[in-house]
């Protein structure tokens, strides 16, 4: 009689940022990415602005077509851009790395690298031909 396979029961996929994780991210935000002093139109909630960024790079969708609860696409990529030059992003990534091996979850001595292969567009760029580094040596060689 075979053996049954183990169901494991998969976690949830994270679409949006929780309430315990946004008090940890927030204080980030106000130091790095402080609210407008000058008159103007005010920023978009930055909260939703992190969650349309966590929705785009979790689907690879285009900005253009992120749902409309995260706010208006072109103001979320803006935002992104900002925390990408300000460095937010780091930030934030090193605040949880730092919480994570607090908690010991991550086992630094395992590593893995990744990596895609996909065929060249047009077929790539072309390579002038290898030269020769010795005479023909074949006997019927002409």
């Amino acid at each position: 009689m075979a053996k049954r396979k183990r169901k494991i029961k998969a976690l949830p996929t994270i679409w949006e940022v929780s309430d315990a994780l946004w008090t940890m991210i927030e204080p980030i935000l106000k130091q790095l990415d402080p609210p407008r002093s000058t008159p103007g139109r005010g920023r978009i909630d930055q909260r939703a602005a992190l969650n349309g960024v966590i929705y785009q790079m979790r689907t690879g969708c285009q900005w253009n077509v992120l749902p409309k609860r995260f706010g208006d696409d072109s103001s979320i990529h803006r935002t992104f851009q900002r925390w990408i030059a300000k460095g937010v992003l780091q930030a934030i990534w090193a605040e949880l790395i730092e919480a994570c091996d607090e908690l010991g979850g991550v086992d630094w001595q395992w590593q893995s690298a990744d990596g895609a292969m996909g065929k060249a567009r047009f077929g790539g760029t072309m390579s002038a031909p290898t030269p020769r580094i010795a005479g023909k040596t074949a006997p019927n060689a002409a």
